[in-house]
């Protein structure tokens, strides 16, 4: 009755193929009741190879609990590894946890590392010449209103010069000496206009010209304003008609 109850368990569809198969020999001891063999000749090297498997999964477990203690270490209270039997879904459970970990930390690849983030800090203290960590937040908020400044002004040349947003400041600075250029051309144009000459050498002349003669009118001024003793230009004229 044993024999037979084994045999409806090792032919059940749930069993894996493994625990079963006809034995190719001459029939056993074991027969069943209707006289065929069992075919449970070969389950005793199973059994062991089984028993061998589940003490290597207690192995197995104890290797990816520490694997766990490492990658994800606030699951380790979910971890028991004082159970007597360990089941492939105590197991599963570690891999699946660990495979999730690693799955979070491909998405968040992009997070720079402490290690990074005070390489950035130390290049920027460099860059913009800041002794303290202290001192980094108000010199950030400096640079940021400078630039802000910057991008305003040249924001407001291309409007001015009606250059393309796009164009780079080498551009705009070009721009602007072009401007001078032409706006000390009209300059000098107009100096020319008024002194009634486009010589410049007629130019230097009419200078000659008014300092040899300047230094003994003002000198005559100067005497006849001390002579009638007034003190305005205008009433020179004025005072002289009144001697006649």
């Amino acid at each position: 009755k044993v024999l037979s109850h084994i045999d409806s368990i090792l032919r059940s569809p749930r069993a894996p193929p493994l625990i079963y198969r006809r034995s190719k020999g001459p029939v056993q001891n074991y027969t069943k009741e209707n006289g065929q063999e069992c075919g449970f000749e070969h389950l005793p090297l199973t059994i062991e190879m089984w028993a061998d498997q589940l003490m290597a999964l207690k192995d197995l477990h104890r290797s990816l609990r520490k694997l766990s203690l490492e990658l994800v270490p606030w699951h380790a209270a979910d971890l028991q590894d004082n159970r007597e039997s360990i089941r492939v879904e105590d197991l599963q459970f570690i891999v699946d946890a660990i495979l999730e970990e690693v799955e979070n930390k491909e998405k968040n690849s992009q997070t720079p590392s402490l290690p990074t983030l005070c390489a950035i800090v130390s290049h920027f203290q460099k860059l913009f010449d800041v002794n303290s960590l202290s001192g980094v937040y108000p010199r950030m908020n400096e640079v940021y209103t400078k630039l802000g400044e910057m991008t305003n002004a040249m924001r407001n040349l291309h409007e001015l010069l009606e250059l393309d947003s796009s164009a780079p400041p080498t551009v705009v600075v070009d721009t602007v000496g072009k401007l001078c250029d032409i706006i000390n051309e009209n300059v000098t144009e107009q100096v020319q206009q008024l002194l009634g000459t486009q010589d410049i050498h007629s130019i230097i002349k009419k200078l000659e010209e008014h300092e040899c003669f300047f230094p003994p009118f003002q000198a005559l001024i100067q005497d006849l304003l001390c002579l009638l003793e007034i003190s305005n230009l205008d009433d020179i004229l004025p005072t002289v008609r009144s001697l006649k």
